[in-house]
Formats: C-alpha cells, structure tokens, sequence
C-alpha cells in the first residue's frame, strides 16, 4: 500500500456529430494529482504542480513532442470517433 502511483490518462471529448468540438485531453498524473497536462485547445502543456511546471516548460521547447501531441487529435481522437460513430449508425 507503501509507495507512488503514476499513471497516463488521456481523452476525446465532443458533443457534435462532425467532431467541430473535439477536444484530447493528455493527463500525467502522480499519486492522483494531475501534475502536467496537454490540453488541444490549448496547445501546449501546462504544469500544476513545480515538477510539473518544469516539464511542461521544457516540453514545450521541443517541437517534435509538441507536434506528436497536437496530432493526436487527429491521429487518435477522430479516427477512433468515426469508426465508433459509424459502428453505432450501422445498427440503428
């Protein structure tokens, strides 16, 4: 019971059927505290705790990392939308 907790949580948030409002959300999370996090309408990192604010600091200076992320949007986000949007459309 002695010990940390980290963990990775991420999400695709929307509400319309054309995914206009899509949002991804990239969490990291340590003992159950968001310390970092990467939000697509904002586009960048943002740190909530010191540890957090120096990575988030840093990882905004590098545009390769700053670019995977903001595609995940597209990459992960709408692609998996429209499979699942389609797969329900199907059976109605």
């Amino acid at each position: 019971a002695n010990g940390y907790y980290y963990s990775r949580w991420n999400k695709c948030i929307h509400s319309s059927r054309d995914f206009s409002d899509m949002v991804f959300i990239d969490n990291y999370i340590f003992n159950k505290d968001v310390y970092i996090q990467f939000n697509s309408t904002v586009g960048e990192y943002v740190g909530y705790t010191e540890h957090g604010v120096f990575n988030a600091k840093n990882w905004n200076n590098n545009p390769g990392q700053l670019q995977q992320e903001r595609a995940e949007l597209e990459r992960y986000c709408k692609y998996n939308a429209e499979i699942k949007q389609s797969a329900i459309a199907d059976k109605s």
